[in-house]
């Protein structure tokens, strides 16, 4: 019963997020579940919102596959493959998770809460393939596709999260040919084994041009690269 109070209250506060009411308020509740919640719950394991998850994986390489062959027609097929990679990456649908704040009305068990499960990549990226499948199953196609165009691909041009920053700043710095390297330094290491935040700086030379935040060392090196890309693109305005 208190599962049931729960799940409404979930899905109404998401719904307004996401821009989409579901008719089988089931399927919200299901995509939510991750499976450390059902072994607790001591569910079957097709409980947990890894079935969902399958489902919404396959639709979202479908429609992303479909945008990108729109919108590069002067790429390959080698490129439209590595682009769609990159889209749909853990990276990408974790801070799409973020802004859909989809970690605040997850159903985990209690020792994945505690352990900062609710901002995991891996997990937040799969909750939110997992939403994909419910709202493919709840109302078709043309309405996932309509999630995925309006919270996925129209970020993607604004915040450019499915460029390899760290890739694309190495590029700026080659092109400007003025001899200095790129470097990454680790600037703090806080919080327990279990849940970490690193910081990490990136210089060119002895110049610190960005500083960036994340749970590895990978992520923040990649803030890093995004926030000197920014920088630079500012200065050169």
């Amino acid at each position: 019963m208190k599962l049931r109070k729960k799940s409404d209250t979930t899905q109404k506060a998401l719904e307004s997020i996401i821009k989409y009411h579901f008719n089988d308020s089931g399927l919200l509740t299901h995509a939510l579940s991750h499976s450390s919640y059902a072994n607790e719950m001591r569910m079957n394991k097709e409980k947990s919102n890894e079935r969902l998850e399958f489902l919404g994986d396959a639709v979202l390489e479908l429609v992303t596959s479909e945008y990108v062959y729109k919108e590069y027609s002067n790429l390959s097929e080698g490129d439209l493959t590595k682009l769609r990679a990159s889209i749909v990456c853990e990276q990408t649908l974790s801070a799409c998770a973020r802004d859909l704040r989809i970690g605040d009305y997850l159903f985990l068990g209690k020792g994945e809460d505690i352990s900062g499960g609710r901002e995991r990549d891996s997990i937040l990226s799969d909750a939110l393939e997992a939403v994909i499948g419910a709202i493919y199953l709840d109302g078709g196609f043309t309405n996932a596709k309509e999630f995925i165009g309006g919270f996925i691909l129209a970020n993607l041009k604004n915040k450019d999260l499915f460029f390899d920053s760290k890739t694309i700043l190495q590029e700026i710095i080659q092109n400007n040919n003025n001899g200095h390297k790129l470097r990454y330094r680790l600037i703090s290491e806080e919080g327990p084994d279990h849940n970490k935040t690193f910081t990490v700086a990136v210089n060119v030379g002895s110049d610190e041009i960005g500083i960036g935040t994340g749970r590895t060392k990978k992520a923040a090196e990649q803030e890093a690269a995004y926030q000197a890309i920014q920088m630079l693109r500012n200065t050169q305005e």
